[in-house]
């Protein structure tokens, strides 16, 4: 990977990591359509509440994938077949226990979680089945993730790029079957879902079938600190789908005590939209990590470097036409999801798109530093930026400047976040770039 292969091979990892990872939030999207043509307001509604889960699961699949893989790709590139092998088997044993918890969850606490997520009355049992389905399919969407990292940064990201397109357009025509002509309502919609990511495996399948892997299950005690390294590398990945979740249960709460159900619905639109343009930059940030991960191993430090500038100048240009085309069309987009043509709902879904997509380009710059800093196996910034913007900026920030300009202060609310984070992120890509670049002098 010298001089002009950086160029080719982001080129090529990142392109097919975003149409990957647009294809793999695309069936949250087919979802709310359907959903929203099916059940009106009120499935659009339950939808909403019980997205966050689903940001938790895969969020946590990625987790285990992420951090797994950067360990792999050094490790590998250090010639460390072994440590290799090792840290494979660390992270499909860490698989298993959260796949037992995710599951008995969705036995015994899917009510439970509904209650706590916001549904009311009328909504309650779409939530609850939606929740019960999604947790019990739970083990299918952390093994698939997992997977995916590995075969990616196995060196076939286009059987990875395949798996998620394949699961996410196998979704969309059971979403249509299942709703529709066999009249399942949310339940449909959430099996649709859940069948995704197996269908995702067996495309992936042949890596091993075929013998291409370079990764293999081995015998012997999960390493402790194997599992350390591997949650604290691949944490930014968790908070960066939670950090969602999180400020959807955070805007349901005052949205809920703003307008109603109607104000849900509409944030509904809003937030499986910004699924959608998350999933982008997350796979610019998927696609720089096997090369920056690589590069680290081989200790490469110019070439991490440019991969990250190749990374940053792709969200400016893609978060510019991302914010061009919500701004222009923010009325046909909320009409698609607005299949009963409640007039509240598309004032408010309108309004909100225009404010809150400002965020667009320092979401991007984020979620692409946040990665390379982990694949840098630098876990501390990448975690701080995460934080940052999942959990202890966006919380306050929503409330205060809700409590100051209500509806308006909501949807300016993750922006405003974004901006502060993304200053902070570049105050420590300066002082730990320059340890990293000190510490490779010496």
């Amino acid at each position: 990977m010298e001089g002009n292969h950086y160029l080719k091979d982001f080129i090529k990892y990142s392109s097919l990591n975003v149409l990957g990872m647009v294809a793999l939030s695309c069936y949250i999207l087919a979802d709310t359509f359907f959903v929203s043509k099916g059940m009106g307001a009120e499935g659009l509604a339950a939808l909403n509440l019980a997205i966050p889960v689903f940001s938790f699961i895969h969020g946590s699949g990625l987790m285990l994938g992420m951090g797994g893989a950067i360990r792999y790709s050094i490790c590998r590139g250090q010639k460390e077949t072994k440590n290799a092998d090792g840290i494979f088997t660390n992270v499909i044993c860490l698989t298993a226990v959260f796949a037992l918890i995710f599951f008995c969850a969705g036995l015994f606490l899917s009510g439970g979680i509904a209650r706590m997520l916001g549904a009311d009355t009328q909504v309650f049992g779409m939530t609850e089945t939606y929740l019960r389905v999604l947790l019990l399919f739970s083990p299918a969407f952390l093994v698939n993730d997992v997977l995916i990292c590995f075969v990616r940064n196995d060196g076939d990201p286009g059987r990875a790029m395949f798996a998620m397109a394949g699961g996410s357009l196998s979704n969309i025509l059971l979403d249509y079957i299942f709703i529709f002509p066999l009249n399942m309502g949310i339940f449909g919609a959430v099996l649709a879902t859940g069948f995704a990511p197996v269908i995702s495996m067996v495309i992936l399948s042949p890596h091993w079938v075929k013998k291409r892997n370079q990764f293999h299950f081995v015998k012997g005690k999960p390493s402790l600190r194997w599992t350390r390294m591997i949650l604290s590398l691949g944490f930014p990945s968790l908070v960066t789908e939670v950090s969602s979740g999180i400020v959807i249960i955070v805007f349901n709460t005052i949205i809920l005590n703003l307008q109603g159900n109607v104000g849900i619905a509409a944030y509904g639109v809003i937030a499986n939209l910004s699924l959608v343009v998350l999933a982008v930059f997350t796979g610019v940030a998927q696609g720089i990590q096997p090369l920056v991960s690589r590069a680290c191993g081989y200790n490469q430090q110019e070439g991490s470097r440019k991969v990250l500038r190749y990374g940053i100048i792709t969200v400016a240009v893609l978060s510019g036409l991302i914010y061009l085309v919500v701004f222009w069309f923010a009325g046909p987009i909320a009409e698609v999801f607005n299949s009963g043509k409640n007039l509240q709902l598309q004032e408010i879904a309108v309004e909100g798109l225009r404010l809150y997509f400002t965020a667009t380009f320092f979401a991007g710059f984020n979620i692409v530093l946040a990665t390379y800093f982990s694949a840098m196996d630098q876990a501390v910034p990448a975690q701080v930026i995460s934080l940052c913007r999942g959990i202890f900026l966006i919380v306050p920030m929503a409330f205060l400047l809700s409590a100051c300009w209500g509806l308006t202060g909501v949807w300016l609310a993750f922006p405003v976040t974004e901006c502060f984070v993304a200053v902070l992120a570049c105050v420590l890509k300066r002082k730990y770039g320059s340890a990293a670049q000190a510490g490779n002098q010496t």
